[in-house]
C-alpha cells in the first residue's frame, strides 16, 4: 500500500484546502458580490482582487443543544396583553443571530468580510462564460525568449556536461576499438583449452599464454573515457509564443448620450476587457468616440467628453478599419469590437454604416453591439439586424436599459456554447 503525503506549505496565515472549500460553498454569493463591485473600476485597471462581504446569517452553522429532558411543569401567570387567537412571535434563543435593533452595550456582529485575489476574482466573474470564437490567429514570440536544450555539442562549460551521453559515447568507442582483440582473445583461449598439457605441447602452450597476456594488456590500455567522448548539453534561444488581442471601444458622445448612459457602457467595457485579459497574454485597448466625426482618444476623454450635434456612426467604423490596417493587422492580432450607443443615427448614414461594418466583421473575432435605451428598437438597431443574420457567430446585439441588465447581457453574449 502506498501513502501520499502532501507536504507543500500553505500560504502565510492561510489554509489552501479550507479556502477552496469556502469559495466553493459561497460561490453564488461571491459571484453576485463581484458583479456588483465593477462600478468603481477603470477599464485597463486589470482584474485586481476584491473584498467580499457575506452576511453573518449566511455563515452561521446549525447547533445542537441538550433539552431539559423529563417531565416539566410550567406555571405561568396570566397576561393583560394577549387574547385568544393572537399570534405570538417565536422567542429568539442564544446563538440565533442579532435582533436587528441597535444595542446600548456597544456590541454586535458585523458582516463577514474576506479578500479574494485576482485569479479568484476573474474565476468568479467568468465562471460559466467563454469566448465564442477563441481561435488565436498568430502566436508572436519576438519579445521574450527562453533557453531550451537543443541537442549535444563536443565542447562547452563543465556544468553543462551530459554524463549519460558521455558514458554512452565512451562505451561505444571501447567496444569498437576492442572488438577484434576480444575476438582473437576468445580464439586463443579456446585453442589453449583444447591443447593437451604434456611435455610436447609445453612450448606451444607457453606461446599461446604470452599472446593471451599481450591481448589482455592491450585491452586494458584502452582508456575508459577519452576527451573525444565528452558531450555537453547545447542550449538555444527559443521564442515564447504570446497571443495578442486588441479591443476596440466605440461610443457615441453626441448630445443624446448623457453621463448615465456612458456609465452603463463603461461597465460593459470593463467586463469585456477583464474577460479578454483572462484569455490572452496581451490585450490592447483602443478608444474611439464619435458624433458627426470620429476621433481616437484616451480613456478619460472617452468617458467624460460630450459633444453637441448629430450622430454619424460610419465615421467611427471607418476609423476603426484604418487603425486596424495601420497598427493591428488581422493576421497577427485577435480583434474584438464593442460598440455602445443609444441607437440614434443620421438617416442618410444607414447604408454607409452597414457597408463599413460589413468590411469589419471578416477581420474581427467577435463584434458586440449594445443599445442603451428605455424604449424600443432605434434606427441603428434596424440597420445592424440584417448583418446579424449574415454573421451569427461573429456579430451579436443586445439591449441594455439599466445597471441590472449589464451582467446578464454580457453573460448572454459570451455564454458557453453547448456541444
Amino acid at each position: 500500500m502506498t501513502f501520499l503525503i502532501d507536504r507543500r506549505s500553505n500560504p502565510k496565515q492561510k489554509s489552501a484546502v479550507n479556502r477552496q472549500r469556502f469559495l466553493r460553498r459561497y460561490r453564488h454569493r461571491i459571484r453576485r458580490a463581484v458583479a456588483e463591485n465593477l462600478r468603481g473600476r477603470l477599464i485597463t485597471e486589470g482584474g485586481r482582487g476584491e473584498k467580499i462581504s457575506i452576511p453573518t446569517r449566511d455563515t452561521s452553522e446549525p447547533v445542537f443543544r441538550h433539552g431539559p429532558g423529563g417531565t416539566v411543569t410550567h406555571v405561568v401567570p396570566g397576561n393583560e396583553e394577549f387574547t385568544r387567537g393572537d399570534r405570538i412571535a417565536r422567542p429568539r434563543g442564544p446563538g440565533s443571530g442579532g435582533s436587528g435593533r441597535a444595542s446600548n452595550e456597544g456590541e454586535g456582529l458585523d458582516e463577514f468580510v474576506f479578500q479574494i485575489n485576482q485569479r479568484e476574482f476573474l474565476d468568479a466573474l467568468f465562471d460559466d462564460m467563454e469566448l465564442p470564437n477563441l481561435t488565436k490567429r498568430q502566436l508572436s514570440g519576438l519579445e521574450e525568449f527562453k533557453r531550451v536544450k537543443g541537442g549535444f555539442a563536443s565542447d562547452g562549460a563543465p556544468s553543462n556536461m551530459s554524463v549519460v551521453r558521455s558514458m554512452r559515447s565512451a562505451t561505444a568507442r571501447r567496444i569498437a576499438l576492442g572488438a577484434s582483440k576480444r575476438s582473437a582473445l576468445r580464439e586463443l583461449e579456446k585453442t589453449l583449452e583444447e591443447l593437451p598439457e604434456n611435455d610436447d605441447n609445453r612450448a606451444a602452450r607457453a606461446g599461446l599464454e604470452e599472446q593471451i597476456q599481450a591481448l589482455r594488456e592491450q585491452l586494458a590500455r584502452i582508456p575508459f573515457i577519452d576527451d573525444v567522448d565528452i558531450r555537453y548539453h547545447r542550449h538555444i534561444q527559443e521564442p515564447i509564443p504570446h497571443s495578442k488581442a486588441v479591443m476596440f471601444c466605440l461610443m457615441d458622445v453626441s448630445g443624446s448620450m448623457d453621463q448615465y448612459t456612458k456609465d452603463l457602457a463603461k461597465r460593459f467595457y470593463i467586463l469585456l476587457y477583464l474577460f479578454l485579459s483572462r484569455n490572452y497574454d496581451r490585450t490592447e485597448v483602443v478608444f474611439i468616440r464619435h458624433h458627426t466625426t470620429a476621433k481616437e482618444v484616451d480613456e478619460e476623454e472617452f468617458f467624460t467628453s460630450r459633444e453637441t450635434g448629430g450622430t454619424v456612426v460610419s465615421s467611427a467604423l471607418e476609423l476603426m478599419q484604418s487603425v486596424i490596417e495601420a497598427r493591428f493587422p488581422s493576421s497577427e492580432w485577435n480583434i474584438y469590437g464593442a460598440q455602445a450607443s443609444d441607437g440614434d443615427n443620421w438617416p442618410d448614414d444607414a447604408r454607409r454604416s452597414s457597408a463599413a461594418l460589413q468590411h469589419l466583421l471578416p477581420l474581427c473575432q467577435y463584434y458586440a453591439y449594445i443599445e442603451i435605451t428605455q424604449s424600443g428598437d432605434k434606427p441603428l438597431w434596424h440597420t445592424y439586424s440584417q448583418l446579424r443574420e449574415q454573421w451569427p457567430e461573429t456579430f451579436a446585439m443586445q439591449h441594455i436599459s439599466g445597471p441590472k441588465d449589464i451582467y446578464p447581457v454580457f453573460h448572454e453574449l459570451f455564454r458557453k456554447q453547448s456541444a
